[in-house]
């Protein structure tokens, strides 16, 4: 037997081979692929391959008339051809009778007259197409719905209306939504035209937009839905010319909420009407959108929006805004995209043996998410034991039998549509090998192995098998080995079993080689099983066991969860629970259980209950609750049931509105406000509120207002000046009135009080001390015409910001109560209104010590108004500290009495801190919880002060606020830059413009100065630009001398002490075209009346020559000014020379030294006058001694415009004054004016101090002393500078000038060209140049020369302009007042010699003769 066993098993294994080959064979020629070919025979065994079968077409959803003839198409493939039925609504049509319906040759369904009207509707339904091939099986299509167009209703007509010219009208007609595809338009009962500005809204509305004159006549819908033709009313549309009074911007027509399958097309109306003529735009999500560069988006007439081939992208909220210029209104509609259910894994064909467990698995998607069912051979399958629906979609058969085979369809069905996807299941005998390695769809319980076996002998049936466990849901079972294999480490074993009396078997695989147990889950209790084992090996399956009946243990007889469990409410604080015998009861049930619980809690009540409802009381009003049921019999508790959930009835609220405040906001008004009732309170839903309010001297005329919604204030208006008003409210349900608040009282002002500033400092402030408490009353500001709303009362130990208590606004009197004896305490009172805290008055005071007794004359204080702390049910914390830390961040600590004294938290309690700014007063307060006594509040605004106050909290109590502390963050450097920086030219000076703009949005501090950049070249190193600083409380400035007709680009950056913000975006200026030639020979433009020609008599102020009648006028004026000045000067020396002693000669021989530095004795005799203007020694420049200043004001700098204004001179005279008075000092009119420096981006190298940096270098400093004169500070030996030294001694001499009390060091800069002079020009000779006298310029210096020494401030190079050249230091010099210069040249005696003053007239003649020569020429 085993050799013929064998011998057919080999024959089997090669026929199946044979059988591949072929197939392959076939491939290879063209026959067809995956669904070709008859199944090959064998002699004794075959393989039957899938049956290629399914649809070529299906129906599809159709509209159609009445009498309409219609094509439901269906054709589907098979070999041999499929028979083609049809079902409608489920049942199979009898075509063989029917005159009306009939069966086309391929497969489709023709309706040659479609039945329909009131009561009957043969044809309209859902038609199904179902094809069948004998001894192969059934497959049904997606079912298509066949629509009737009914009978024509219009829902809306159009009605006569009017338009203006210009404007968009609307036609309704509105019909069932079967019609609209049928309805046209007719003006005048002629056919209407639509085009771009005239359309047709699917709902069937007319849309005319830009309406003319050609629009106006009589209009009417029709409706030709089969049968004769349904007219509407007509409707008159009138145009008419615009109206004298604007009417309002309206919508014609709003967008509505839309449905639409994907791939379909979904038109969102808006119209509106208005002058003038409004204009559409759209939004999606708050994100405007392109209509005109959307392929997909149309913009239709009168501002429809339509969007093609809708996505699901396309779903969310539009907007439609109307804009006119005037007003703007807008309104919303939402989109939904559907999309048809669509298959992301298809079942699979599958090939299985008998008793195998199988998987059919179908994934779909679609939107809303599809449902899913089966289908066997055209027949709906129901679950059961053995056919079960896994994962939700796949379908599990368990224990194949022969009758399972044929083909499976899932079909996926939602709102939108639905679509079918099928398989074939083949089973093979067992001795066919299954031809797919492994077979994806079979269960891991039932994978055999499937290698094709090959001959040899099989296994013998396994012993001794016996079931080792027996439970209620499963059975384990055991063996021994085959006899015809003892040691069976390679057999593997199977075992089936099925149901006593069911031919349905399953079975269950071991999972590993020699394994001789298996556990058989998922049974049912109290049933018999049948069980048996096969062995396997490598050429086959064995013997069977003998049949092994087992049943397994039935399970505990509890009763199972109660049916029809329901609770409703019966009054505001019962709930009825009914609810049914269960229907598994397993023996009688003795009793039920009722759980309840309160939602939101974790408590749950029970009740035992013998009836089958209960009614539970004393619940809470308005409160929901969740219900369960569990049955009890002999054996315990059962099954409970599903929560159910039901709220009781509200009611009245039973407590007022809480925090009731009264606010006077005028003579004739009162601000109420007010907080909801405790939520445990409200009993419902609040509705509104109730106020009521009389005058206090009329107790019976009393006025209510409603005020309905959540609304938690009210403005009472009408009221009479100066009278006090008694105030309460109470809350509303839809149940009725609750308890409304105490009265409260308020009283309107006499006259209208101002509210736009903060209160004035009151007028006194008056304390005295007691042991533990201080008595403070004081008087109201003096100023009655701005409101007050109350007094904040500051006081601690050494500081007033410990505790803060706020007063009402009556209140003259106060008690600061704990107070701890023999203190000092100080005590501030600002008073406050909605806009913030005004000025604060301080008084100090030091509480009595413990012995002293006198306190007992204290007098009683009526402070109705004073706010007590209730001591219930916790104390606020105390000690509120505020410690600032940073620019955003600040530490708040506290103290808590209620804790013991080491302070330790040793429970659950928690503090919640709260904060705010205190400008402007409306802020809203951030909150924050924290478990300890301290807290950090970050994300802080920088230089922004900020009130805190804390409560405790433990448990279900909580304290009140503490007392406010303050604390005001550090300042941060700017971080956004200057705004709104404009740049425009100053009117008939072509060649001046005036930079203006705005402080930066983010200060972050004050700010203490501005640089503006600016520059020819955008592209340029920001160390290229030129720079012109400005003081911070300057927000204009003027630039001169710029080039005509030339583009500058414009920065700022603004700076205050904590460093330098960032800089605007660059802004573009182009200079105006010259109205005529500034060549040479002509007078330079734009020098406007303001201008004042320099002292040295310089020319212009960059070499530019000036024309002959300008020169000579200035020239004479200036030989007129040097000769009186010589006069007077050569007087003045030989009567000082007469008076001249040796103690003088000795001094002036220190003064020439080569330091430069003086040295005179405090003795006004000694004080040497000015030197004469002109020198031959390089000017030396000391600094003005000033206190310093860590903010020094930022000044102009003159510098040449162009290569053109820069004329090579011989370096013999100075135009320092000229330099000097051109600088911009603070004290000086907007009009003072700068000069920019075009010389081919080169700008001058300027030092500048720097108020945040300590000095890092030393600079020569000019020593001074007390007893030194005023003049001390004037050289008399005066070292000259080349006038790059002379423009940065002009910068800081006149940064000085406007703070008084700054101490500037020496600065170091780059020379760049040599100064001008009165001479012809020349090319200055190689080699170290030298240096003409320079004129001090003593009316820009004349300040209060205060003797303090000079401070060390390291400096700030900034660009470069002209050749490098190594920093010369330059010493400005303090200038004497005018009358002291006076005093000084009367009581001075004289140091020159006569032979020195003979050098000097000569010089003088010598530099008259070069201006008398300049002038003839």
């Amino acid at each position: 037997m085993a050799a013929e066993r064998g011998a057919r098993r080999l024959l089997s294994t090669s026929s199946f081979w044979l059988c591949c080959l072929l197939l392959l064979g076939r491939r290879a020629s063209g026959a067809a692929a995956t669904r070709s070919g008859s199944p090959p025979q064998s002699p004794e065994s075959s393989i039957r391959t899938f049956t290629p079968f399914y649809f070529l077409v299906e129906p599809v959803d159709t509209l159609s008339v009445r009498g309409s003839s219609v094509i439901l198409n269906c054709s589907a493939y098979s070999e041999p051809s499929p028979k083609i039925e049809w079902k409608k609504d489920g049942t199979f049509l009898n075509l063989v009778s029917d005159d009306r319906r009939q069966l086309l040759s391929d497969g489709s369904l023709f309706i040659s007259s479609v039945v329909h009207s009131k009561h009957n509707k043969p044809d309209e339904g859902y038609y199904q197409c179902v094809a069948t091939v004998d001894s192969l099986g059934t497959i049904v299509s997606r079912t298509a719905k066949l629509t009737i167009a009914g009978l024509p209703r219009f829902s809306s007509q159009p009605e006569p209306s009017s338009v203006y010219a210009g404007n968009s009208a609307i036609l309704n007609c509105e019909v069932n939504a079967d019609l609209v595809p049928f309805v046209r338009w007719e003006q005048n009962r002629q056919p209407l035209l639509l085009d771009d500005r005239v359309i047709k809204l699917p709902s069937g509305t007319l849309v005319i937009s830009n309406a003319t004159e050609g629009d106006e006549g009589l209009y009417r819908c029709i409706v030709e839905g089969g049968g004769p033709p349904k007219y509407s009313d007509e409707a008159e549309l009138k145009v008419l010319p615009d109206p004298e009074v604007v009417p309002n911007l309206v919508f014609l027509k709003q967008p509505s909420s839309l449905v639409r399958v994907i791939g379909q097309s979904a038109v969102l109306p808006c119209v509106a009407s208005g002058l003038p003529t409004p204009t559409i735009r759209w939004m999606k999500n708050e994100e405007a959108l392109d209509v005109e560069s959307s392929e997909r988006l149309v913009l239709l007439a009168g501002g429809s929006l339509e969007i093609s081939d809708v996505t699901e992208d396309d779903a969310g909220t539009y907007f439609c805004i109307a804009d006119n210029g005037n007003e703007t209104i807008e309104a919303q509609a939402e989109l939904t995209v559907q999309v048809q259910p669509e298959f992301l894994k298809q079942p699979t064909n599958i090939y299985a043996h008998e008793s195998m467990d199988i998987i059919f698995e179908c994934e779909v998607t679609g939107k809303p998410t599809p449902t899913v069912k089966w289908v066997k051979n055209g027949d709906m399958v129901i679950p059961s034991d053995y056919f079960k629906i896994v994962k939700e979609h796949n379908l599990q058969v368990l224990g194949l039998v022969k009758s399972d085979e044929g083909f499976y369809q899932c079909i996926a069905e939602n709102d939108v549509g639905n679509a079918q996807a099928g398989a074939q299941l083949i089973i093979l005998e067992h001795d066919v090998a299954i031809p797919t390695l492994p077979p994806t769809s079979l269960t891991s319980a039932t994978t055999d192995h499937l290698a094709p076996a090959t001959t040899g002998p099989l296994p013998s049936a396994p012993r001794d098998v016996v079931a080792s466990l027996v439970s209620t849901r499963f059975i384990k079972l055991t063996w021994r080995t085959p006899a015809s294999d003892p040691h069976g480490d390679n057999l593997t074993y199977s075992v089936f079993y099925t149901k006593e009396g069911i031919a349905r078997e399953r079975v269950e695989n071991t999972s590993r080689p020699g394994e001789m147990q298996v556990t058989i889950q998922n049974l049912m209790p109290a049933t018999v099983y049948i069980f048996r084992v096969m062995a396997q090996n490598k050429h086959g399956s064995g013997e069977s066991s003998a049949p092994l009946r087992v049943e397994t243990q039935p399970e505990v007889q509890l009763p199972g969860p109660a049916p029809n469990i329901r609770a409703y409410a019966t009054s505001p604080t019962s709930i009825t629970v009914t609810w049914e015998t269960p229907l598994s009861g397993n023996g009688e049930i003795q009793n039920y259980k009722l759980y309840y619980m309160e939602k939101g809690t974790d408590k749950e009540q029970d009740v035992d209950v013998s009836s089958h409802s209960h009614t539970i009381s004393g619940l809470k009003k308005y409160t929901e609750y969740s219900f369960r049921v569990v049955a009890y019999n002999k054996h315990g508790p059962g099954v409970s049931t599903q929560d159910v959930a039901v709220r009781t009835f509200s009611d009245v609220p039973s407590a007022a509105p809480q925090n009731l405040s009264l606010e006077v906001r005028n003579s004739k008004s009162i601000v109420i406000h007010w907080q909801p009732p405790p939520p445990a309170t409200q009993n419902g839903q609040i509705t509104g509120y109730k106020i009521r309010y009389r005058k206090a001297s009329r107790k019976s005329d009393v006025t209510e207002t409603l005020v309905t919604g959540t609304q938690l204030s009210q403005l009472i208006e009408g009221l009479d000046r100066g009278t006090e008003y008694n105030f309460r409210v109470a809350a509303l349900t839809i149940n009725g009135t609750g308890p409304a608040t105490d009265w409260l009282s308020a009283e309107t002002f006499e006259s209208d009080l101002d509210e736009t500033r903060v209160p004035e400092v009151p007028s006194s402030l008056h304390v005295r001390p007691l042991v533990t408490s201080i008595v403070v009353s004081w008087t109201p500001p003096e100023n009655q015409n701005i409101v007050v709303r109350g007094y904040a009362i500051g006081y601690g130990i050494g500081s007033p910001h410990a505790q803060t208590i706020k007063v009402d606004y009556k209140q003259r009197y106060y008690t600061i109560e704990n107070l701890d004896p023999s203190s000092h305490y100080v005590i501030t009172l600002k008073a406050f209104n909605n806009v913030g805290e005004g000025i604060p008055l301080y008084e100090s005071a030091v509480t009595r010590p413990h012995t002293d007794t006198s306190e007992v004359d204290l007098f009683v204080i009526n402070a109705p108004y004073t706010p007590v702390p209730d001591p219930t049910p916790m104390m606020p914390p105390v000690g509120v500290q505020a410690s600032i830390l940073s620019h955003d961040t600040i530490r708040i600590t506290w103290a808590d009495n209620s804790l013991p004294k080491h302070q330790k938290i040793t429970d659950s309690r928690y503090y919640t801190v709260r904060w705010k700014t205190n400008i402007p007063a409306n802020t809203k307060y951030k909150n924050a919880n924290a478990t300890t006594l301290s807290y950090l509040v970050t994300g802080l605004k920088p230089n922004t002060l900020y009130e805190f106050s804390v409560m405790v909290t433990k448990g279900r109590r909580s304290s009140t606020w503490s007392m406010t502390a303050h604390g005001t963050t550090f300042e941060l450097v700017p971080t956004s830059p200057p705004k709104d920086v404009t740049v425009v030219s100053k009117e008939g000076k072509p060649r001046t413009i005036i930079v203006n703009w705005q402080p930066p949005s983010e200060a972050n501090g004050k700010i203490t100065g501005y640089i503006i950049y600016y520059s020819t070249d955008v592209n340029a190193e920001i160390h290229d630009w030129v720079i012109e600083p400005v003081v911070g409380n300057r927000l204009t400035h003027q630039i001169q001398e710029l080039t005509l007709d030339t583009p500058y680009y414009f920065k700022i950056q603004a700076r205050n002490s904590k460093g330098m913000g960032p800089m605007s975006e660059a802004v573009q200026f182009r200079t105006p075209k010259a109205s005529g030639s500034a060549g040479k020979g002509s007078r330079l433009p734009d020098l406007g009346s303001e201008y004042k020609p320099p002292m040295s008599g310089s020319n212009s102020p960059h070499g530019s020559p000036t024309s002959s009648l300008d020169s000579n006028m200035l020239l004479v004026i200036i030989v007129s000014v040097g000769v009186i000045t010589i006069v007077v000067v050569v007087i003045i020396a030989i009567f000082c020379t007469r008076r001249t002693t040796s103690h003088q000669k000795k001094k002036r021989a220190a003064c020439k030294s080569v330091n430069g530095s003086h040295k005179y004795k405090g003795n006004s005799k000694d004080v040497k006058p000015p030197d004469l203007w002109i020198h031959h020694e390089r000017l030396e420049l000391k600094p003005i001694d000033k206190s310093p200043d860590p903010n020094p004001i930022m000044t102009d700098t003159p510098i040449p415009r162009n290569s053109q204004d820069i004329t090579p001179v011989d370096n013999s005279m100075d135009s320092n004054i000229h330099q000097r008075r051109n600088s911009y000092r603070g004290h000086e009119s907007e009009d003072s004016m700068s000069t920019l420096a075009g010389r081919r981006g080169m700008r001058p190298k300027m030092m500048m101090p720097f108020d945040t940096q300590p000095p890092q270098q030393s600079v020569r400093n000019t020593p001074s002393t007390d007893t030194m004169p005023a003049s001390s500070s004037q050289t008399c030996c005066t070292d000259h500078q080349d006038p790059e030294g002379a423009t940065s001694s002009s910068y800081l001499a006149s940064s000085q000038e406007e703070d008084s009390g700054q101490s500037l060091p020496t600065a170091h800069v780059r020379p760049s060209h040599p100064l001008k002079s009165f001479a012809v020009p020349a090319v200055p000779p190689p080699g170290p140049p030298t240096y003409d006298p320079a004129l001090p310029s003593t009316p820009l210096l004349s300040q209060q020369a205060l003797n303090h020494h000079i401070h060390s401030v390291k400096t700030a190079s900034i660009g470069t302009l002209g050749r490098s050249r190594p920093p010369m230091p330059v010493v400005v010099p303090s200038a004497p007042e005018v009358q002291e210069t006076t005093r000084m040249l009367e009581d001075s005696e004289s140091s020159y010699e006569p032979d020195e003053l003979t050098k000097e007239m000569a010089h003088l003649e010598g530099l008259m003769k070069d201006l008398n020569a300049i002038t003839t020429a």
